[in-house]
């Protein structure tokens, strides 16, 4: 009689709806999400890690990154400005090559027309927002987005395992959100930060943090701007920004201050920067 094959069966989860990006390198998966702290909804792009559903990485759990933005990370097609950060292509090689541990990488689309207030934490006459919601965004990212993703997905926990970022208003908010909410993401990516927002109220703000992520990345160009005085102020802010997180006790271990001379405030200079920053954020 032949023998009969036993198989261990595992339970798995029941994952909320989602579309395939089709685009992508890799397993990208778009989330519908209705938000109650803004009342609106939006994408989340889930990018899933080589392997993640082999039988073998069943009980694993991976480390997260969100991004805001997320239109520009993963497609041009759905890029502002047609051009990705192509986080899906270099991901995937710094895993393969071991440069890298496997990771869960979360963009959260933008509001579009809303987008600056939800990034805007203070009321702001250049760019004029009076009616500024960024000072929510830290609720609806750790009550709301964060255990979405957790329950679909098997992300580990701890914020050595938790890293948030963006680019120009998007790090202005994931700067805000690290600031008022210690403790939850040890990995923190600034990308261009409008540090220059509301009178420069994010660098203000920043003297008073005692507890910043385990790790920083902070990158920017020196042709931000378009022209030579506003370029040398945009440097001139990050550079202080660095300052400050340098006296609360961060080191080249901790911190990565990155100038790229010639870039601009650009997809391109994100995306160019980006193997760099997951590397050093993620990296053993």
């Amino acid at each position: 009689m032949a023998e009969i094959q036993q198989t261990q069966s595992f339970p798995v989860p029941a994952i909320a709806p989602f579309t395939a990006a089709q685009g992508a390198t890799g397993d990208l998966r778009l989330h519908q999400f209705r938000s109650r702290t803004f009342r609106n909804s939006r994408y989340l792009r889930v990018w899933l890690p080589p392997g993640y559903d082999d039988p073998a990485n069943i009980g694993r759990r991976y480390p997260v990154l969100y991004l805001n933005d997320g239109q520009n990370l993963f497609e041009a097609a759905s890029s502002f400005t047609h051009v990705e950060w192509q986080v899906d292509e270099t991901a995937d090689k710094l895993i393969r090559e071991g440069a890298t541990p496997p990771m869960i990488i979360v963009g959260l689309d933008n509001a579009g027309r809303d987008r600056i207030r939800e990034y805007m934490p203070h009321r702001s006459l250049h760019p004029i927002t009076l009616r500024a919601q960024g000072n929510r965004y830290p609720k609806f990212l750790i009550q709301e987005v964060m255990p979405f993703v957790a329950r679909n997905y098997r992300v580990a926990t701890g914020p050595e395992n938790t890293g948030l970022g963006g680019s120009s208003l998007g790090a202005l908010v994931a700067l805000y959100t690290a600031s008022v909410r210690p403790g939850v993401f040890g990995r923190l990516l600034l990308e261009s930060p409008s540090l220059w927002a509301s009178s420069r109220q994010a660098i203000k703000e920043s003297r008073k943090v005692q507890c910043w992520p385990e790790r920083v990345f902070l990158g920017v160009g020196t042709a931000e701007a378009g022209r030579k005085d506003r370029d040398q102020s945009v440097v001139d802010d990050v550079r202080e920004l660095a300052g400050i997180l340098r006296h609360r006790g961060l080191d080249e271990k901790r911190l990565r201050l990155v100038i790229e001379d010639g870039a601009t405030h650009h997809e391109s200079a994100w995306a160019r920067r980006f193997p760099e920053a997951l590397t050093f954020l993620f990296g053993h």
